[in-house]
């Protein structure tokens, strides 16, 4: 068995594909963008309470982006990669 033969037969084990593997990265961005959404709103004086941490932005637009990231993964670890055919017979 060649060395080719061998690095050919390690790829074809791997349990996800390369899109998977892209998907993922897409849906660890996703995740982060939505934590970022939820930075912010705190007072400038520790004695007066600020109101912009009830924001629309952090308590409802950022955790959805955030459970769709989730679901994103989810998804990506999931799908069945395409099977290709390398022996038309």
């Amino acid at each position: 068995m060649s060395k080719k033969d061998k690095i050919r037969g390690q790829t074809e084990n791997f349990a996800l594909d390369k899109n998977n593997y892209l998907f993922l990265a897409i849906g660890f961005v996703i995740i982060i963008i939505g934590f970022l959404l939820m930075i912010g709103g705190k007072s400038d004086d520790p004695n007066h309470f600020s109101e912009a941490i009830f924001s629309f932005r952090r308590i409802t637009l950022a955790p959805i982006i955030v459970l769709f990231g989730f679901a994103f993964e989810i998804w990506a670890i999931m799908k069945k990669p395409k099977k290709m055919n390398m022996n038309p017979e």
